[in-house]
């Protein structure tokens, strides 16, 4: 009797000791200042004019494109193809992230951590505006949408 009960200790203590999955976490944030940023006041208008959300996150759009290395117009465009900026989204996912099953605790952890994926997944990593674009979304007039938001934002 007392050998069961120590043989099912063990393995519901196995049990409670599986490690769960978690998402892969990016580098901590540097405290970069984007109030002086020209890129700011671009940003902002763009999702002003167009009446969307997402004006609130232009800060971490910023941040995540530095950090990740990301063309700065990437993410913000994304998202207003994707949920109009933030007008159209569920879960606080912006960008539609896995056909739009994802979710996110905030759009900000939303931001961080699609730009760590388009920046370090296997997936995205080593390809070309295109390459990414084609991989996010293969349909074919996909690209050409997002790019096109990207010289609305400010031309290369």
């Amino acid at each position: 009797m007392i050998r069961m009960l120590s043989s099912g200790f063990v393995v519901f203590a196995g049990m409670v000791s599986i490690p769960i999955a978690v998402a892969p976490q990016g580098p901590e944030r540097p405290s970069a200042d984007h109030r002086k940023d020209p890129r700011l006041e671009v940003l902002r208008s763009f999702f002003q004019k167009r009446d969307c959300p997402a004006i609130q996150y232009v800060e971490e759009f910023l941040a995540a494109a530095d950090i990740y290395d990301l063309d700065w117009r990437l993410l913000p465009s994304l998202s207003y193809v994707e949920s109009t900026g933030g007008k159209a989204a569920r879960n606080n996912n912006i960008f539609g992230w896995d056909s739009g099953r994802a979710q996110f605790s905030t759009p900000t952890a939303g931001i961080h951590e699609v730009g760590y994926h388009l920046a370090n997944s296997a997936l995205y990593r080593d390809k070309d505006l295109d390459g990414v674009l084609n991989t996010y979304n293969p349909d074919v007039e996909y690209a050409q949408r997002v790019k096109d938001v990207m010289r609305r934002i400010a031309p290369e």
